[in-house]
């Protein structure tokens, strides 16, 4: 009984035996979910079992054989454990609906398996996610963990704030509790809503960056197992890591779902529309992509690529790069209507060639016109209004741009003049501020990447530059304490940069709090010359946590 019916050391094909050991395995299972070892009933308690049903006389497999073909006719449960038996009467009861085996997001089945074995780099809960989806997931669908495992991650939450905050929070699994019965994941990104319910109830400010993540246990953080076609590709906590690990793999799986509309060497637009959204059925899964032009330099491709991020910035310079193949180049008869002036300017510029910053003004021309015409287009017809414009106006366009372009760079020549005409060591630390602000400013494609409207910001930022070298010698104690302000914003927007996912393109709010930080600058240095609207460090430490909790 002990070794071949409790402790499974037998080959047979009764079917009792058979469910007791999926059963047995079943409720272990859940042990592992609930992260328990109280749950399943000693092996005592099932030699009990079978040696209270079973004669003294079977002493063996063919006396277990011959016993059980008799008495299986009379009674052919006699031998088959039910839960009740297998769970332990002192453990807590568990709810199965808490610890799920499948994960569903959106229409994605994932499957969630459990370990239980600390100090592992799987403990805790692993979600397995097909290779052809990993583009359609991100991390915020999973921040809330399973329903069985959320009491103890706002606890190590609670815990893992600043002592000053956390004082008013005690005991953490209390108001854990507390907070637990007012919220859910249909409020919202977790940690947002976790720290204004922590102030509602209890009064304490606290913000979501003031959780520690890294103090949070790591078992209670969700393992994502990607794989393909049953091999594992990798693992990680880490959705947007994963991808960009994997973002070769993905492209693959998507291409390999999506051949039947992707095309490379296009010099016109294609046969049929773009379609905003592809879809396909491979491996028994949906795959999703989103199609888009893609720039190849001498020509462009039709792909389908992983976000609707991606598929836009890639429209936008796909389009861009027909369009420049539809007209005719117009770098040559700009350059031949400069004055000496203009032409002095934009000979000293970061391009290495004035062709090559022409080439870079008509693309921004051609940005502002297709912006203006509510472009980029997506069917045929569209490209030919988008076409039909840029004919008319790229004259007078690239025009306005180079006007602009050459006094930012006389403006940036003058700023490196003085920069290298103030010797003064003390004043070393605002001079480099100043010379990696220039360099973000003023630099190889800086036209298209600025773009047509900001061009004129550009500038003021330009003069604001001129208007603190002049004032630095006279109180550089004044000019510190401004930088350090500057500074500080700026640490906050790298963290929040460091935070994006590097396999996307940054989003329009993320991306204008660069410019914000730009007309901060303003402020403080070269107050005369204004700013395009209110802008203090309060607004733009306000604009990164909007980024951070969109």
């Amino acid at each position: 009984i002990r070794h071949a019916l409790v402790e499974g050391d037998w080959k047979t094909q009764h079917k009792f035996f058979h469910h007791n050991q999926d059963l047995l395995e079943n409720i272990e299972e859940l042990e592992a979910r609930a992260r328990r070892r109280d749950i399943v009933v000693d092996d005592e308690t099932l030699f009990k079992f079978y040696d209270k049903r079973i004669p003294d006389d079977v002493v063996s497999g063919r006396h277990f054989d011959a016993w059980w073909k008799s008495e299986r006719r009379k009674n052919p449960d006699l031998l088959t454990f039910t839960p009740d038996l297998l769970i332990s009467d002192e453990a807590e009861p568990v709810d199965e609906r808490d610890f799920p085996t499948v994960w569903q997001v959106g229409d994605l089945s994932l499957p969630v398996t459990y370990q239980f074995e600390p100090g592992t780099a799987a403990d805790g809960v692993t979600v397995h996610v097909p290779l052809d989806v990993l583009n359609r997931l991100d991390n915020s669908a999973f921040e809330w963990q399973i329903p069985g495992l959320r009491a103890e991650l706002v606890t190590a939450l609670i815990k893992s704030l600043p002592k000053a905050l956390r004082r008013g929070l005690v005991p953490a699994p209390d108001t854990a509790a507390q907070v637990l019965r007012q919220i859910d994941p249909d409020d919202g990104p977790l940690l947002p809503v976790l720290a204004d319910e922590l102030q509602r109830l209890r009064g304490v400010p606290v913000e979501p960056e003031d959780f520690d993540l890294s103090k949070v246990p790591t078992h209670l953080r969700i393992t994502f197992s990607v794989e393909d076609h049953g091999r594992v590709a990798a693992t990680g906590t880490d959705l947007d890591t994963l991808r960009e690990r994997l973002k070769v793999d993905v492209r693959s799986a998507i291409s390999r779902a999506a051949d039947s509309i992707e095309v490379s060497g296009l010099t016109s637009w294609p046969d049929d529309e773009v379609p905003k959204i592809f879809t396909s059925t491979l491996a028994g899964h949906e795959v999703k992509g989103f199609p888009a032009l893609v720039d190849e330099g001498s020509s462009v491709a039709l792909r389908v690529l992983p976000s609707p991020d991606a598929q836009q910035q890639a429209m936008r310079t796909g389009v861009r790069r027909l369009l420049l193949m539809q007209v005719p180049s117009v770098a040559k008869q700009t350059a031949s209507r400069l004055s000496n002036a203009d032409k002095l300017s934009l000979s000293a510029n970061p391009h290495g060639s004035v062709a090559a910053l022409l080439d870079d003004c008509t693309a921004t021309a051609v940005d502002a016109i297709v912006q203006d015409a509510g472009g980029p287009a997506w069917d045929a017809g569209g490209f030919a209004r988008l076409s039909d414009a840029v004919s008319l106006q790229i004259d007078d366009r690239i025009a306005q741009v180079v006007t602009v372009v050459a006094r930012i760079l006389t403006a940036a020549r003058d700023v490196e003049r003085g920069l290298k005409q103030t010797s003064n060591l003390a004043l070393l630390p605002a001079l480099t501020d100043m010379r990696t602000q220039l360099e973000g400013l003023v630099h190889k494609g800086f036209v298209t990447e600025t773009g047509f409207r900001r061009l004129p910001d550009v500038l003021r930022y330009l003069q604001g530059m001129l208007r603190r070298l002049d004032k630095l010698p006279e109180d550089p104690g004044r000019d510190a304490a401004r930088m350090a302000q500057v500074h500080q914003v700026q640490d906050a927007y790298a963290k929040l940069l460091a935070r994006q996912p590097k396999d996307r393109p940054v989003g329009t709010a993320v991306a204008d709090i660069r410019w914000m930080i730009e007309e901060f600058r303003v402020s403080l240095f070269a107050q005369q010359l204004g700013t395009a609207y209110p802008v203090s460090a309060q607004r733009i430490d306000k604009a990164v946590r909007a980024a951070q909790n969109a």
